[in-house]
């Protein structure tokens, strides 16, 4: 990696930008998000999540502790690219164990620093979301948005296809020492869940071993037929990065779980089941990446501060009567949580596994440990 080299960040509505390559030599394109979160940078680059998405980091300084490989919420990176405005000159932590922008540069992932980050988020705040390309190849005004305005939007794809596991594989590792006693404390008695994997980041499978579970994890595309004949006690469905409207494979299994066994899905996968339960989803302007979001348990009036990543969400219009509204984004009123009023089936927008972020939402492990007879 040339840490000289230059760099361009350019958007569909014409704005380009030049800066420093910071990461692997090439050329990416997709759809710009911002992350508030001002740690994590390395869960966030291994969140399947953020397939398809060119990723802005509103904290000014990324990279300062490097990267600690056991930290990895996948097996690889999938954002399209990175973009921040410093990349640090030292990695000062102990379990460091390479600086990121080897990392970036050892996993293909095309990065720009010096660049106004802070314009980035106002932009994607105020006109929506939008495509856009970062090269170090190319260095034409005209032909970059030419090419941000051809990119492929999320819009319509079914990625949870692209990120997902190929075969089927059990999961029983847990969390470390570092963990608080009360999210150690595993059930009474092991369950067998299947986890669905749209894009299942690992730190959801640590919190469902230490909640009691035995985790099958599946593939995206996995019959309902052949979940069932695995004998569960209960699916669930994770989190994943596109549209949920093209996840037909997934729609078609759930819907054939509905109603044979307690459901509990995290982001994609509440979006897939309120989908399945005969709600609708839509695209959000610019969507909710970070780890500061506040939301209101409906139930219990609880406050709790949230990890978010997605760019689709839940209509409030479209719940049909037999789903329960339980949980609201209180900086904008957005579906955050459901549940079936008959059947023990729930799920949330947000991450209550926290990597990063926040731990106010882990006991949501624990209740579907208890729905589970």
């Amino acid at each position: 990696m040339n840490e000289n080299r230059d760099a361009f960040l350019a958007i569909e509505n014409g704005t380009v930008l030049r800066g420093r390559s910071v990461g692997a030599e090439g050329e990416k394109a997709g759809d710009l998000v911002f992350n508030t979160s001002m740690s994590g940078y390395h869960e966030i680059l291994t969140d399947p999540s953020y397939a398809g998405q060119v990723v802005v980091m509103t904290y000014p300084l990324i990279g300062n502790y490097g990267v600690a490989e056991e930290d990895a919420e996948s097996k690889r990176a999938w954002p399209e690219a990175f973009v921040l405005k410093e990349m640090s000159k030292i990695a000062s932590n102990f379990r460091s164990s390479i600086p990121l922008p080897e990392w970036l540069e050892r996993e293909g992932v095309v990065a720009i620093e010096d660049v106004d980050t802070r314009l980035l988020t106002k932009l994607t705040r105020s006109e929506g979301s939008l495509r856009c390309v970062i090269s170090t190849e190319d260095d034409d005004p005209e032909s970059l948005v030419a090419k941000a305005r051809s990119a492929q939007a999320t819009d319509g794809r079914d990625l949870a296809s692209v990120v997902s596991c190929e075969e089927p594989y059990t999961w029983d590792s847990a969390y470390d020492e570092s963990y608080p006693d009360w999210i150690q404390k595993r059930g009474a008695a092991t369950k067998r869940v299947v986890a669905y994997d749209f894009g299942i980041k690992r730190n959801i499978l640590r919190s469902l071993v230490h909640c009691g579970f035995d985790v099958t994890v599946v593939p995206a595309w996995t019959p309902a037929d052949e979940a069932l004949a695995m004998d569960p006690d209960g699916v669930f469905l994770s989190n994943g990065p596109g549209d949920p409207s093209a996840v037909s494979r997934g729609i078609d299994a759930v819907s054939n779980l509905v109603g044979k066994t307690p459901i509990f899905g995290i982001c994609l996968g509440h979006q897939i089941l309120s989908i399945v339960l005969g709600a609708k989803t839509h695209k959000m302007p610019f969507g909710h990446h970070g780890a500061n979001h506040p939301v209101r348990d409906v139930l219990t009036n609880r406050v709790e501060i949230t990890s978010q990543n997605h760019s689709f969400a839940v209509d409030p219009d479209s719940l049909p009567d037999h789903l329960e509204l339980t949980h609201l984004n209180l900086n904008d009123q957005t579906v955050e949580g459901i549940r079936h009023r008959t059947l023990p089936v729930f799920s949330v927008q947000y991450h209550p596994e926290a990597a990063p972020g926040p731990l106010d939402s882990a006991h949501l492990f624990h209740r579907f440990r208890e729905a589970i007879a």
